[in-house]
């Protein structure tokens, strides 16, 4: 006999499933410039490579007979697919039912879709597009019961984060435990406008008697892409998938892999004439420190995190000689480069992403030291500061940093990976020392300077006696500094340096694994 019949019926289902929330609730999904979820899959995926499961997962009613007289699908889609042609676990809400809460079988989904992305150690990348937490208050009567809160599983998300990359999208208004789920990743997005995250809603914050608020005031991207909650914000949802896809490029599938090697059509020999001159003979002019790391990384292939907080670092993601590396380097248009506390949260973040899958890491360093004064003793700086460089000692992988101007106090020091012989060049225009000369000179002559009639020309006099033992020549001299090259040559020094790297690197899991 044939299963035709059961056939047919699955495929009905299915259809059912396919239909989301109906008509009405998938037009008012496009009304605020969102897709529904399996549109977003279609999008991010690569064209028919997602295989899903519990297609027909819901909520369903019968009559008498034993018929299907109504099915509500689950409002959370996941399954396998390919970005790529490299395999993926890929999950998302689906806000057209019940606004992405759990009232229809999502806890169950969302579990399975954690515990595969966990043991068949495969890259997660989360569509999260409401609370996804315990449902809505509606929720106490159909159970006839209130629940106590619990993490159930949620060990899953934190091992996760060991053993293979994963990104989540913020694509609507998301609350609770589905914001706890964009922030526990390697990399999250927020679609700048249509989307926002907060711990809790409007409702529950004027219930709390502190104050009427409106979802943008509370969750807007211009919120949490400054404060560190959320790395990046993009205008629109393909951009969103784009990014995952860059993303994503540069890591290994999982961290018992080495990073992919790509075939780039750069020479790794190339030589820059820009970089001869790009940076300013005086110390107190400023450049583009990312036109330094575009003219030295395969060109295309720089990819900047984290670009709108802690913006005195930058943390970029590029490929030297078709390797993928994860660089940081100071901004010196922010603060002068200087470390501040939000700047040190984001370094640690990225040195443990580089230790997690095997990046080597790269400084370009112009680095002022940390920043001072009141606020900054009020943020905290040194305590963030101390825990970066602590972050840079225990990175389990392959580090070598080019010193392109300023090396000053203890942020200086990030210069040198404590225990660890590894290259370090710097380029004529390196500049160090416990505090700059500038800073400092008022200070340690004060007696000498108080008892000169023309304080201006004495003071002229003693900057001219430093600044002639201020070249990092003689530095050299002395092997403080193992050597200085000519800025052209930092990408043929660094196209061969990346090939050593990757010999001794190998895929384990690192001592400290990543924070979220």
């Amino acid at each position: 006999m044939s299963w035709a019949k059961e056939v047919a019926e699955l495929h009905r289902r299915a259809s059912l499933a396919h239909a989301m929330g109906g008509p009405e609730k998938v037009a008012r999904q496009h009304e605020f410039n969102k897709l529904t979820i399996r549109e977003r899959i279609e999008k991010v995926a690569d064209t028919g490579s997602f295989q899903e499961f519990g297609t027909i997962a819901g909520v369903s009613k019968y009559s008498e007979e034993g018929e299907l007289k109504e099915f509500v699908p689950s409002n959370f889609v996941f399954g396998l697919a390919e970005i790529d042609e490299r395999p993926v676990v890929l999950s998302g809400d689906d806000f057209t039912v019940r606004g992405g809460s759990a009232d229809a079988s999502i806890a169950t989904k969302r579990v399975k879709s954690e515990g595969l992305a966990h043991d068949l150690k495969l890259p997660h990348v989360r569509l999260v597009d409401g609370m996804g937490g315990g449902g809505s208050v509606k929720t106490i009567e159909r159970a006839g019961r209130t629940y106590i809160p619990e993490l159930r599983n949620w060990e899953y998300v934190v091992r996760h984060l060991a053993i293979a990359p994963s990104v989540s999208l913020a694509l609507g208004s998301v609350a609770g435990i589905g914001a706890a789920r964009v922030a526990t990743s390697h990399y999250s997005v927020i679609v700048r406008d249509s989307a926002q995250m907060m711990i809790a809603g409007p409702a529950l914050v004027d219930w709390a008697k502190l104050g009427e608020v409106s979802k943008e005031e509370l969750g807007h991207s211009r919120i949490h892409t400054r404060n560190g909650a959320i790395d990046d914000e993009v205008a629109t949802e393909p951009e969103a998938f784009e990014r995952v896809r860059r993303f994503l490029s540069y890591l290994p599938t999982s961290t018992s892999e080495l990073p992919p090697v790509t075939n780039e059509n750069d020479d790794p020999n190339r030589r820059e004439p820009a970089l001869l001159d790009i940076i300013p003979r005086d110390p107190k002019k400023t450049y583009k420190m990312l036109q330094v790391l575009q003219n030295v990384v395969d060109r295309g292939s720089l990819f900047e995190m984290g670009v709108k907080w802690g913006r005195s670092i930058h943390t970029v993601l590029a490929r030297i000689n078709g390797h993928p590396v994860a660089i940081f380097a100071e901004n010196p248009r922010i603060y002068g480069g200087a470390w501040s506390a939000d700047a040190c949260r984001k370094l640690i973040r990225f040195i443990d992403l580089a230790s997690t899958f095997h990046l080597p890491l790269i400084h370009f360093e112009d680095c002022p030291g940390f920043l001072i004064g009141k606020k900054s003793e009020e943020d905290a700086t040194i305590r963030f500061g101390s825990a970066a460089l602590a972050a840079l000692g225990q990175a389990s992988v392959p580090f070598c940093s080019i010193i392109v101007r300023k090396a000053f106090g203890v942020a200086g020091g990030a210069n040198h990976k404590p225990g660890s012989h590894h290259i370090r060049v710097a380029w004529p225009s390196g500049d160090w020392g416990s505090l700059p000369i500038e800073g400092g000179i008022e200070v340690a002559y004060k007696a000498e300077l108080a008892e000169v009639d023309d304080y201006d020309a004495h003071l002229a006099k003693i900057k001219d006696r430093l600044n002639r033992v201020r070249s990092p020549l003689r530095s050299a001299e002395h092997f403080e500094i193992e050597e200085i090259i000519d800025p052209r040559d930092t990408r043929p020094l660094l196209s061969k340096w990346v090939k050593l790297a990757r010999k001794v690197t190998e895929p384990t899991t690192a001592t400290f694994t990543y924070r979220p």
